[in-house]
C-alpha cells in the first residue's frame, strides 16, 4: 500500500500540468514578497492617481499603460510564470541594484518620486527573469516611459531646476557683462524671468528635460531603436540642446526685458521663444536617433536570430527570496526630526493688530501629513488692510505645502504670479488670486524664512533639508481679503515687519 502511494505522488509530480501548478504557486509567493518589501511606495502611487494636481500624469501613464496591455495582448511581452526564474544577469543586475538604491533613498533622502522610479525599475528587471531575453530588452523604453510618468516634471524643478537655474543666470550675467551691461546681477535674471515666466510650460526651463525625455522615449520605442552606446550620446547631447535652448531663451528674455526695458515683449516672447527651442531640439534628437541607431528591420532580423536560453537553476529563486527578505530586515525609512511643542513667541509687530483663528481637527490632521509641525494662523488688521496670516513651522521640507495648491482647494484660482524683491536678500512670492469669473479677488504672498536666509524657492527649501544637520524653516503666508497693491510701502512694511518676528523667533530657540 505504501509503495502504490509513492507510486502515486511521483505519477502527479511527473504530471507537467502540476509541475506548472507548483512553479507558478512559488513564483507568486516570490512576487507576493517583493511586493510587500515595496509596501512604501503605494501610497504615494494611490496619491498620483486621485489628486487632480497629477491630472497630465495620470493621463500619460493610463496611456502608456493601454499601449503595454495592447503589446501583451498581441503575443509580444509573454511572462513564463509557469518555469523557474532564468539566470539573465541584465535583469538580475537591475532588479537587484534598484532594490539596493531604493534602500538607500528611503533611509536618507526620502523622495517618493525617486523610490517610485526605483521601484518600477527593480521591478522590471524582476519580470526579466520569466521573459525572453531580447523581448526583456525591446521593452526597455516602455518600462522607461512607464516610469517617466511619474511626476518628474515637478521635481526636476526642484532638484534640477535649482543648481541649474544659478548657472543659467550665471552664465547670462557674464555674458551680459562681456557686452557692457555690469549692473546685472544673478539675483536680478532670476527674479526677473520668473516674473515674465508666468506661464508653466512643459517646454520651457528645466520642465522641458522631462517632456524632452518622454519623446525620447517614445520615439526610440516606436522607431524600435536599441538603448545602447549611442543611444546613451543620443540622449546626452538631446539634454544639451534642451538647456541650450533654455540658456538663449532666458539670455534673449532679460536682454529685451531688462536691459532694454521692454519688459512686455519680454513677457510676450516667453513663450515663443520656449516652444520654438523645444521643437527645435526635438527634431535635431530625432535625426540624431534615426541616423545613430539600427534601422527597424535589423533589430527584427537580430531578435529573429536563434539564441542559447539562459539557465534555470534551482538555487535561483530560493537566493533571490532570501535576498528580498535580508532586505526587508534592512529596510529603516529616514528618521524625522521631532518638533518642539511649545509654542514660540513670535513677537509680533506692534502696528499688526491680531486676533487667533484656530484650525479645525481636519484643517491641523491635513497640515501634519507631511511631518512634526507647528502651525498658527491669525486675522490681521494693518494700515486699513485687512486679512489672515499663516506661519507654518517645521524641521522637514513635506510639511511646507505651496500655498497656491492650498488657495485651489478652497476654490481660489492663481492669475497672476511674480517675485519681487523687498530687500536684495529678501525675494517674496505675491500672488493675485479670483475664483471662477471673479478675477483679482485677493492678493497674497509667502516666503520661506530660516536662520540664515528667506527664499521664495521652494528648492532652496529642499536642497537646505537633504543637509543632516536639520533646521526649523518657517512658512509665512499672508492672504488679503481684498485686491491690495503688493508693491506698496504699506505692504513691503508688512513684509518686513513679519520677516524681523519670525527671525526673532528662530534665534530664541524654535529649533528641534
Amino acid at each position: 500500500m505504501i509503495e502504490g502511494m509513492k507510486n502515486h505522488l511521483a505519477h502527479l509530480g511527473d504530471h507537467p500540468r502540476l509541475a506548472i501548478i507548483i512553479q507558478a504557486t512559488a513564483n507568486l509567493a516570490l512576487v507576493l514578497l517583493w511586493g510587500w518589501f515595496y509596501r512604501p511606495v503605494y501610497p504615494y502611487l494611490a496619491t498620483i492617481f486621485t489628486r487632480e494636481e497629477f491630472r497630465t500624469n495620470q493621463i500619460v501613464l493610463v496611456s502608456v499603460a493601454v499601449l503595454i496591455v495592447l503589446q501583451v495582448r498581441k503575443g509580444n511581452l509573454q511572462p513564463r510564470f509557469g518555469e523557474p526564474p532564468q539566470l539573465y544577469a541584465p535583469a538580475l543586475a537591475m532588479a537587484l541594484a534598484a532594490s539596493a538604491l531604493f534602500l538607500a533613498a528611503e533611509h536618507f533622502l526620502d523622495i517618493n518620486t525617486l523610490s517610485a522610479s526605483l521601484f518600477g525599475l527593480a521591478s522590471y528587471g524582476l519580470l526579466g527573469l520569466w521573459l525572453r531575453p531580447s523581448t526583456w530588452r525591446s521593452g526597455i523604453p516602455a518600462a522607461l516611459l512607464l516610469i517617466g510618468a511619474l511626476p518628474f516634471g515637478e521635481h526636476m524643478q526642484t532638484f534640477v531646476g535649482y543648481p541649474v537655474r544659478i548657472m543659467t543666470a550665471r552664465i547670462v550675467q557674464d555674458g551680459l557683462a562681456a557686452l557692457g551691461a555690469q549692473s546685472t546681477s544673478v539675483d536680478t535674471i532670476l527674479v526677473f524671468e520668473n516674473g515674465v515666466s508666468q506661464v508653466d510650460l512643459p517646454c520651457s526651463g528645466v520642465k522641458s528635460l522631462w517632456t524632452g525625455a518622454l519623446f525620447l522615449l517614445a520615439a526610440t520605442w516606436i522607431e524600435r531603436r536599441p538603448i545602447n552606446l549611442r543611444w546613451g550620446l543620443v540622449s546626452l547631447a538631446f539634454a544639451g540642446l534642451l538647456l541650450t535652448a533654455n540658456l538663449a531663451r532666458v539670455a534673449g528674455l532679460v536682454s529685451v526685458g531688462q536691459v532694454l526695458g521692454w519688459r512686455l515683449l519680454a513677457e510676450m516672447l516667453h513663450v515663443p521663444l520656449g516652444v520654438v527651442g523645444f521643437i527645435g531640439a526635438c527634431g535635431a534628437a530625432l535625426a540624431m536617433l534615426r541616423w545613430s541607431g539600427q534601422t527597424p528591420g535589423e533589430v527584427a532580423q537580430a531578435q529573429a536570430q536563434p539564441a542559447s536560453a539562459p539557465a534555470r537553476p534551482s538555487w535561483l529563486a530560493p537566493l533571490l527570496a532570501g535576498a528580498v527578505a535580508v532586505m526587508l530586515l534592512l529596510y529603516a525609512p529616514r528618521l524625522q526630526p521631532a518638533l518642539a511643542q511649545s509654542a514660540p513667541d513670535w513677537q509680533l509687530p506692534a502696528e499688526l493688530a491680531t486676533k487667533p483663528w484656530p484650525f479645525s481637527p481636519v484643517e491641523l490632521e491635513w497640515l501634519s501629513q507631511g511631518g512634526p509641525v507647528l502651525a498658527h494662523r491669525w486675522q490681521f488688521e494693518w494700515h486699513g488692510e485687512r486679512g489672515s496670516m499663516l506661519l507654518l513651522s517645521s524641521p522637514t521640507w513635506r510639511a511646507h505645502h505651496r500655498p497656491e495648491r492650498c488657495f485651489q482647494v478652497y476654490g481660489l484660482n492663481v492669475e497672476n504670479a511674480f517675485t519681487s524683491l523687498v530687500q536684495p536678500d529678501f525675494p517674496v512670492r505675491l500672488l493675485s488670486l479670483g475664483s471662477g469669473r471673479q478675477h483679482g479677488l485677493m492678493s497674497a504672498a509667502y516666503w520661506l524664512q530660516s536662520k540664515a536666509q528667506a527664499t521664495d524657492d521652494y528648492a532652496a527649501r529642499i536642497w537646505a533639508d537633504i543637509s543632516p544637520d536639520h533646521e526649523s524653516w518657517v512658512l509665512v503666508t499672508i492672504l488679503f481679503e481684498g485686491p491690495v497693491d503688493p508693491l506698496s510701502a504699506d505692504s513691503q512694511a508688512l513684509y518686513l515687519a513679519l520677516r524681523q518676528s519670525v527671525g526673532r523667533s528662530l534665534e530664541g530657540g524654535m529649533t528641534p
